[in-house]
């Protein structure tokens, strides 16, 4: 590269950098107290705070991180939180499908955008449809996402080591938030039978074997939605035969 295209290029990565940070202000507004709710549970399972920062930065998987947490403290066998982080973590590879990973330049830039690629960075990338995002705005939308769930974890983890005792209740948090994600979508309408496939998994997992209910219901929900997604699939040729 030629001395006289560093500052060009120095201004473009500034550029870049400033609206990385403005798409990411809306991240930051979840990321940072759901960090730290992180944080606090984690110290409350008796983990020294400094796996916060270490885990968000290694791992950096959202509900995955607080399952494992009760994983762990449980003493699951690796072969359950594998199958359930398995389970959790497979619609990433519909979202990498649509996910615009060619624009960034790099390998090691797009293996970090592989493992930094989660639903709200997925969201705030591709809704962008009408606006050409440069590779260096993307890969930056990523690492600032992924600098606000660390520094909710370790701001929620270092803040847990000054409480008199532990925080009762707070693991309820990630059940909370998708408690209502769910009434959201139910008050949208056209989500109710998704909701049902839920209630029947959850049912069917406490029933038969609450010992491994995560396993379980996630299990039964995808099995549901590959019986959905066949019968849909089914209609059209049954038409055309005239059924």
């Amino acid at each position: 590269m030629r001395l006289e295209a560093i500052p060009v290029r120095l201004g473009e990565w500034r550029q870049d950098a400033r609206e990385a940070v403005r798409d990411t202000v809306p991240i930051a507004m979840g990321y940072v107290p759901l960090g730290a709710t992180y944080g606090l549970v984690l110290v409350n399972a008796g983990l020294a705070w400094y796996w916060a920062t270490l885990s968000s930065l290694v791992i950096f998987a959202g509900a995955m991180q607080f399952l494992s947490v009760a994983l762990l403290a449980s003493g699951a066998p690796l072969a359950e939180v594998a199958t359930t982080a398995l389970l959790v973590n497979l619609r990433h590879i519909f979202y990498g499908l649509s996910f615009p990973l060619r624009r960034i330049e790099g390998p090691l830039r797009r293996l970090y955008g592989v493992f930094a690629l989660t639903d709200e960075t997925y969201s705030v990338v591709t809704a962008r449809t009408g606006e050409e995002l440069t590779g260096r705005r993307i890969h930056l939308i990523q690492v600032f996402s992924h600098g606000w769930w660390v520094l909710g974890s370790t701001l929620g983890a270092a803040a847990s080591t000054a409480l008199p005792g532990q925080v009762h209740g707070i693991e309820f948090a990630l059940t909370a938030l998708f408690v209502v994600l769910a009434m959201e979508q139910l008050y949208k309408g056209g989500n109710a039978r998704s909701t049902g496939y839920g209630a029947v998994a959850a049912a069917v997992a406490w029933l038969a074997a609450p010992g491994q209910f995560l396993s379980v219901a996630l299990g039964v929900l995808l099995a549901a939605a590959v019986g959905q997604w066949w019968l849909a699939s089914r209609k059209p040729t049954e038409q055309e035969g005239g059924f």
